[in-house]
């Protein structure tokens, strides 16, 4: 991931209702959840949500799939997964007893098969 594309990504995350919906569709894991479905558990109103939801589409963050009246969302693992190598990518300068389990955590996650389960 290059810097122009990391940028958007964080401005996304950069907003709590935004943060909030990326963390949720993550525990969902790789199916998602319905948009209706997120904005009740996140006490958003649904034009409100969709607007947001957009933004990290735009983000590369999650992506959208209609299914009969319904849309719903699923956190983009591989999106996730080049913003934090991205994060992390000269961790500590060489000096990993610096970073502790962060290094770990972002190899883990690259290494990730895509299914969301780490």
């Amino acid at each position: 991931m290059e810097t122009q594309d990391a940028v958007p990504a964080l401005a996304a995350l950069a907003q709590s209702t935004r943060l909030n919906a990326f963390r949720a569709l993550v525990q969902a894991g790789p199916d998602g959840m319905a948009q209706g479905e997120l904005a009740r558990c996140l006490d958003v109103q649904p034009a409100t949500l969709s607007f947001h939801l957009q933004q990290l589409e735009q983000a590369g963050l999650v992506h959208g799939r209609r299914q009969s009246r319904h849309i719903y969302y699923a956190a983009d693992y591989e999106g996730m997964r080049r913003l934090l190598a991205f994060l992390t990518e000269d961790c500590c300068g060489g000096r990993p007893e610096i970073c502790g389990d962060l290094a770990n955590h972002a190899a883990e996650c690259a290494a990730d098969d895509g299914d969301g389960s780490s």
